[in-house]
Parts: structure tokens; sequence; C-alpha cells
């Protein structure tokens, strides 16, 4: 059936005037129509495209919710790092902050501007000529997974922008606290379990394979930094903010530009106390350099940017009661002792339970069973017993001894070294270290085994099934199935499917997965990088393990003795035949080490994501931004700022050919 003209011509009106509005309520928060004769207006617009769904496109306002997806979301690499914000709680540290910005550029006056900081889930969305095409959460900062489907279903993120642009934006997606109430309302009627915070719900909802529950939660979002900046004639902060307002980007309205420390320090002060009055969460500030030339000068440290930082509102306390006191074990061993509270609304959620940290902690405090104390939430997400009011003792309180044995296996317990805090299990048999080491192993940012969660991991050690990670790789399907209750034969053979997908998991995930303290994605990425198989990891020296950039003396000791060790070794002798991760870069020479590389433009045979793999596999830093520590500048067609920021700097530029040159030994 072909389409009238005026049937055409009445959808684009129709398309146009919906984005207009939409962009008028989220971005200008400022609607020119009533929500009923904005319900009009889509309804119209979705019972003409029912009638010719030919005139359908993916940048409909109607096209939000996709179909369900299937499977699980895909990993995206981040076209440059997301990098983590340092923080601070402090006036004082704000104020160290301010010197050292001021120290470094050698100014005697800086602007920075103020932002709230969306307590949220960090996402990043590209879009070409002016519609979106991806959206990626931030992951560890280099990897994220694919949200688009869900992304696309949020109403104030625009599928297309009111201008066609090539652009790259990062943002926060949170759920309205007013949202949160009522899903946590609706979840406890139905007799299901509450979220903790908003943040908790809004990270979940984003992982949901169902798009269609991202709109029945009504999630939000807000975005604050345009990649490479300078590509677009940008100068400032204040600058970024305006852009992504004229194409259609909602961002929070109450940023500051401020001309001082003491003003950052203010406008702080006024937010603490008025937080309550968003219906949004916010756990402090960000406080940037407003110049982007600047921002570029700072640079960054190996996790975080300088010219940035978080300054935290302090956490919101609460007065109970110590009714009694519990142990936790941890994966390693570790005896955490947990306050048992009288139940008492903090920071909008009801706790009962609270971390003692460990018993040095507990005498220092003379913290007492039947105590008063105050707790707050560290990071306004883990609760914590902070003081006592011991001045409301009755003399029926009760002294809190560490257990004589494991409070699991009751094997013994002690210190591993005379000058350790920790108590610990020092039984390597431990079930409830077993559980938290395999939990981890089989957890998203590891191996991701699908099925394989804390409750059913407890199942199998109980039945003998598991007592170590290689005997995940053992378990067969009738195994499963005499397990009984929950488990039937669809669940068993997704559950032997997922863990024979897992094993060609990328290296970097297995070493995160074996636990290795002090290791994150970011060392474990790094260890991967550098040693390139696991066979080659577990033979390196400890020296070798300090010349890995960005491991210390002392983290490569912790590294050595994990991997040496009696349970470890036997581990990893049959991980090694069970396993063969995905081919990841290995540092193959050392001709680059220490040396620093910023890229700009584009290149005829080499991506950008190709360059920066060259420079790490020869042991070279990439950086995102050109500073006085910059040692090279790889230079494309049409470059950006940083191309002129490198000249000022007489820093050496090299062009596609002199790279490869470069790379080939042949450098002169």
């Amino acid at each position: 059936m072909s389409v009238p003209e005026s049937v055409e011509k009445r959808i684009e009106e129709l398309r146009e005037q919906i984005d207009y509005h939409s962009y008028r309520y989220y971005v200008l928060d400022s609607p020119e129509i009533s929500d009923e004769e904005f319900d009009k207006l889509y309804k119209e617009l979705e019972q003409l495209e029912d009638q010719y769904p030919q005139t359908i496109t993916p940048d409909s306002p109607t096209q939000r919710v996709g179909k369900r997806p299937t499977g699980q979301l895909k990993e995206v690499n981040h076209s440059s790092r997301l990098y983590s914000l340092d923080n601070t709680y402090s006036e004082a540290e704000i104020r160290v902050f301010d010197d050292r910005v001021r120290r470094i550029l050698g100014h005697d006056r800086v602007d920075y501007y103020a932002e709230l900081k969306i307590d949220g889930l960090s996402i990043v969305l590209l879009y070409q000529k002016g519609r979106l095409v991806l959206a990626a959460t931030r992951g560890d900062g280099v990897t994220g997974e694919d949200v688009t489907e869900n992304a696309r279903a949020i109403r104030s993120i625009p599928l297309k922008l009111r201008e066609p642009v090539d652009i790259e934006v990062r943002g926060e997606v949170f759920l309205p606290k007013s949202e949160f109430e009522k899903i946590n309302q609706d979840r406890s009627e139905k007799g299901l379990a509450v979220f903790a915070n908003p943040r908790n719900a809004a990270a979940g909802t984003m992982r949901q394979l169902d798009s269609r529950e991202v709109v029945r939660r009504r999630l939000d979002a807000f975005f604050y930094q345009i990649a490479n900046p300078g590509d677009y004639g940008l100068n400032t902060q204040a600058e970024t903010i305006s852009m992504l307002r004229q194409i259609g980007l909602r961002y929070e309205p109450n940023g500051r530009l401020c001309h001082s420390v003491e003003e950052v320090i203010s406008y702080w002060k006024r937010w603490r106390d008025r937080r309550h009055d968003l219906d949004y969460a916010v756990d402090g500030i960000v406080v940037k350099v407003d110049r982007i030339d600047l921002q570029d000068e700072l640079g960054y440290t190996s996790r975080s940017p300088r010219w940035a930082i978080a300054f935290k509102f302090p956490a919101e306390q609460a007065e109970t009661t110590l009714n009694d006191v519990s142990f936790q074990v941890g994966r390693l061993g570790t005896i955490t002792p947990v306050a048992e509270l009288e139940p008492v609304q903090l920071a909008g959620t009801t706790v009962k339970r609270a971390s003692l940290h460990n018993f040095e902690y507990i005498r220092e405090r003379d913290i007492r069973k039947g105590d008063t104390v105050v707790i707050e939430k560290a990071g306004d997400i883990i609760p914590q017993v902070v003081s006592v009011l011991s001045e409301k003792r009755t003399g029926l309180e009760k002294s809190i001894s560490a257990p004589s044995s494991c409070p699991i296996c009751e094997g013994p317990v002690g210190k591993e070294k005379k000058e350790d805090v920790a108590m610990k299990c020092l039984n390597p048999g431990c079930p409830a270290k077993t559980e938290k080491r395999l939990a981890l192993f089989a957890s998203r940012n590891s191996m991701d085994i699908e099925g394989l969660g804390e409750k059913t991991i407890e199942r199998l050690v109980e039945a003998g099934m598991l007592s170590n990670l290689a005997d995940i790789y053992k378990l067969k399907k009738e195994e499963l199935l005499a397990l009984g209750k929950g488990i039937g034969e669809k669940t068993a053979e997704n559950l032997i499917t997922m863990i024979n997908r897992s094993r060609s998991r990328p290296l970097h995930r297995i070493i995160v997965g074996l636990g290795i303290p002090g290791v994150g994605v970011k060392i474990a990425r790094d260890l991967a990088n550098y040693f390139g198989s696991l066979s080659v990891l577990r033979d390196a020296t400890q020296d070798e393990l300090e010349s890995v950039p960005g491991i210390g003396v002392e983290l490569a000791e912790k590294i050595y003795s994990f991997l040496n060790s009696k349970i470890v070794k036997e581990e990893l002798d049959i991980l090694e035949h069970e396993l063969e991760p995905e081919e990841e870069m290995k540092t193959v020479d050392k001709t680059l080490k220490g040396q620093s590389f910023v890229i700009t433009g584009s290149f005829e045979t080499l991506t950008r994501k190709g360059v920066e793999e060259l420079v790490i596999s020869r042991g070279g830093i990439f950086s995102s931004s050109v500073s006085k520590n910059t040692d090279y500048v790889v230079a494309g067609s049409s470059p950006g700022s940083k191309l002129d920021k490198a000249k000022k700097l007489g820093i050496r530029i090299l062009s596609e050919k002199d790279f490869l040159a470069l790379i080939d030994g042949d450098d002169t």
C-alpha cells in the first residue's frame, strides 16, 4: 500500500513536534504543552505508523523499545579509556587539590566548573550524523557492555540529536527517588527482594535483557562530557555543557562556574544541605578545571585525571542499638565481625547490619554488645559502626571476643603475620573461602559463568562436587541433575554450556577470577598484556612482576606468593589444560618502555585502536591528552587541538609513516 503524500508529511511533522517537546521537557525543563497533549501527538504517530509500517524509521520516537534481546550483553571496547575520579570529603584536601593544580600550571588563579555528582551508572553514547548508534556502560574503563537497546528505551536520551554531528558523549543513568520508592513498594507487595538504593536499581535495570523493563522503571539520564572536545572548538567545560544543551542532550542544571576554591567550597556546602530537595541521588560535587587546554596540560595519573576531583558529601549518621555480633569469612579467610542492629532508617534504607571491620577496630573503640552506637554508610553504600555513645551505657553491655575457631569450618584461626590486623581462618579447605573464590571466578568481571551463582555454588560445595576452581570444568550434567530441587534438564544444560563457553575467556579475566590480593581488572589487563599466557605469568619471578608498569615491590610480592602457594599451583596445573584463552597483546619487546604517546586524527592503514595496541605491546604508555610529559603525538589526517598543543610544547610529532618506522626500529 502506497503512502499518501499528506500522510508522509503529517508523520514528519509529528516526529519533529515530539522531538521538540521532548527537548523542551527533558533538556530545557520548560514544557510548552501538557502531558495529555504530548500523549495525543504520540498516539497519532503510533496509529499512522501502524497503518503504514513502511514509514517507520529507527529514530522514530515510537521505536524506543525494540524486541527482547537474546543471550548476553556484548562487550564493547571504548574509543579511549574512561578514568575514575580521585575523591575527598575534606575542605582542607580540596584546597590542597587547588594548590597542586595552580603549582603545576604556574597560575595564581584557576577557574573551576562545579557539577553535582549523580549517584548512578556511567554510560557512553555514540552518535553518527546525529543518530544514536551505540550505548555502552563504563565497565572497567577500557571495556564496557553494549546496552544500546536499553538506552533507546530511556525517554531523556534522544534517538536523534538536534544537529547531525558525529559525537561521543558521557553521562550518568539514574533512577529518580520517586520511582525508586514506587518500585520497591511494588516489589515488597509482590514478595520480591527490594533494591538497596537507586544506584543499584539503575545498574540492574540497564543490564536487563528486556528493554520493556527499562521503560517500566522510568530511568533518566544526565550528560556532562564530550570526547575530544577540541574537535568541536570547545575551550571550556562551561562551553561543553552549552553544546550538550544545543544538540539536545540533558544535563544536570545546577552546575556553576567558580572563580576560586572558596567559591567551590561554598557551592559544596550549599548542596550538602540541599541535596535531599532533589528527586535524584547526589553524593557530592565534581570539581573540574574549566579550561580544556589546562586539563590537557595537567593530564592523568595511572587511574585518574589530575584536573578533576570528586568532593563528596559527608555520610549521613543514625543512632541504634548493637544487639549482637556475627562473623563472616571472606575468600582469603579474613574473619569480619558484623554488628546485628536494631533496625534503623539511614539515607533512605532500613539498616539491620553494619561492618565492624576487624577486632582491632572493636578494641580501639571499646565497642560492646548492647551499646548505643552511631552508624553511617561509607560512600553512602556500606553501613558501618563509627562510634559508641558510652554515656548511654547501663552496665549490662558485654565485651566482644574474637572467635577461637572458624565460625564456618571450626578450623584454627589466627594471624598469618605478627604485624597483621586481620584475623583469618587458617584452614586452606574452609568451605567459606572456597565458596567466595568460586563466586568471584564465576562472576561477570571474570569468567562470566551465568547460572553459577552463590546459592548453586553453596549446594555444589556441600555436595562435595566443588572444592577448587578447576573442579568447575569437571562438572557433568548428570551430577547437576542429581542435586534435585531447582536444577532440571534445561538448567543443567545451560550451566554446562556457559562453563564450556567460559573456557575461551581472555587471559585478563582468568587473572581477575583467581582472586589475587590487590589485583583488579586494570592490573589483570596489565599482567595479561605483559606476560601473554598463564604459563608465563605463573613462572614469573618477583623481579619480572615488578617490571610491569604500575606494579610495585609490595604488590609484586603478593602476586608471587599467591601464584606459588600450594593450592593455587595445583589449580593452575589443571586450569592450564582446561582453558584456551583468547589471544591478548603480549609485550614482545621493551623498545618503547616508559615512553608516552597521544593519538589525534585518522589514519590510512591503522585504526586508532591499532596504534594504541602497538604502543602498549612494546611497553609504551598510551594517554588521551597532551601534557609536558608526552613523548610523542601520532598525528593522522584532520587532527584536533592536540596537535596545536603538542607544537606549543615542543613535543615530537609523528606521521603514520614515522610511527610505523619507530615501531619497526627504523626511526632516525
